[in-house]
């Protein structure tokens, strides 16, 4: 019997067991909504009709329910496009720019879980985000996130060791239920994300294995399956009272899977400062998606990742090139009373022919009162020899329960 018609099974008899516990203890229910309104315009040279924009709102909304170490979760996703002439990915013309919010109504999230003091287990469609999201993701950005249909085991028993393992067998995409092709709602797969960290005076250590399993042929012709071993190192040092240092580094090592055609490997690099002087945060870094010999997709690739977080908000590269990409960047941002300002250039490089690719600079500026937040994003891409100049701008209004 397969993983995931073993999990229902758990599911029937965890519902089972949740509404005999209810029956016995206090039952504690929480209503779930957010609400997210945006505008977003995209001028993008190169196709033959360069401007497009498109209105969009997206709400959430569901339950929670939990009961001793029982909680059962219920949320469903509605995306709809109130104006615009954008290409959203499966309607409109494909001639124009890609807003890659197309209209969806879906279940979101549907998940029961166990949660002991030192282990935790979630069976069901539900969000997964492993460190810093490089990786593994949710997509939030988009109107319509990521989730995985997934049993997930996490494992606390030691002091400062953590073990997390997730097995997923289907990935439910930004594309929503109308989604096809290149393009679908969902990609099946049997899709290891593991990792074990432990806690040092300096930081956490965390070694990982992601077994990245994309068993559809109209995604990439299965060449985005992948297996990916690494480790990241990441903490922060107080240097006075009111400034301290924060550090990331991370190296993996990524190679073909399954059913992937290619025959590669490539390297993954990340060095990340960030300098906190309370109000005012400096940061710096060098990331590094490594290329093998130039081949479409044999570079280090990310499928499963919030990718928007990383390399510039143009999404110039949410697919890595075929002869990789690197990323020099710094930035700034200014925080006080919930009023955020934040700026960054990017510096992107290819990592191998020793081609400059582009400049990119982004500019946010955000206010957050109560439940409510505002906020205004800009981006910039200086094409040099890859793609082609493209500026966006959001205007965004977010509401959470």
């Amino acid at each position: 019997m397969k993983i995931k018609h073993i999990t229902a099974a758990m599911l029937v008899a965890a519902g089972a067991g949740f509404a005999q516990s209810a029956s016995a203890q206090d039952l504690a229910v929480k209503p779930l909504a957010d609400l997210r309104l945006r505008y977003e315009s995209v001028d993008q040279q190169g196709l033959a009709q360069p401007e497009a924009d498109a209105v969009t709102a997206r709400l959430r909304a569901g339950v929670e329910a939990r009961t001793g170490p029982l909680s059962a979760l219920v949320e469903g996703q509605g995306t709809l496009r109130l104006a615009g002439n954008a290409f959203d990915g499966l309607t409109g013309a494909a001639n124009r720019p890609l807003i890659a919010d197309p209209e969806n109504v879906a279940l979101y999230r549907a998940q029961i879980a166990y949660r002991a003091p030192s282990f935790a287990v979630t069976a069901g469609r539900q969000r997964i985000m492993l460190d810093d999201e490089r990786f593994v993701g949710g997509v939030g950005f988009r109107q319509n996130g990521q989730t995985f249909d997934a049993v997930r085991a996490e494992w606390t028993g030691l002091p400062g060791l953590r073990a997390d393992v997730s097995y997923v067998w289907q990935v439910r995409t930004i594309w929503g239920v109308d989604g096809t092709g290149a393009r679908p709602r969902s990609i099946d797969g049997d899709n290891i994300l593991a990792s074990l960290s432990a806690k040092t005076p300096l930081g956490t250590l965390t070694g990982f294995g992601y077994l990245v399993d994309q068993d559809e042929a109209g995604v990439q012709g299965y060449r985005l399956s992948s297996q990916s071993y690494g480790a990241r190192f990441s903490g922060a040092q107080k240097l006075s009272a009111n400034t301290k240092l924060g550090y990331a580094f991370s190296y993996a090592r990524q190679s073909d899977y399954r059913r992937n055609p290619n025959d590669y490997t490539a390297d993954y690099w990340l060095a990340d400062l960030i300098l906190d002087l309370s109000t005012l945060k400096l940061n710096a870094g060098y990331e590094v998606l490594g290329a093998s010999d130039g081949t479409a997709l044999t570079s280090f690739q990310t499928p499963l990742g919030t990718n928007f977080k990383f390399q510039g908000w143009a999404d110039k590269f949410l697919a890595t090139p075929p002869n990789g990409v690197r990323d020099l960047y710094a930035g700034a941002s200014y925080g006080w009373q919930g009023v955020t300002v934040q700026a960054a250039f990017h510096r992107f490089e290819s990592d191998r022919l020793d081609q400059h690719y582009g400049d990119e600079i982004n500019l946010l500026a955000s206010v957050k009162r109560k439940k409510t937040t505002i906020s205004a994003r800009f981006a910039h891409y200086d094409a040099k020899t890859f793609a082609t100049d493209t500026s966006k701008f959001w205007l965004q209004l977010d509401w959470a329960l």
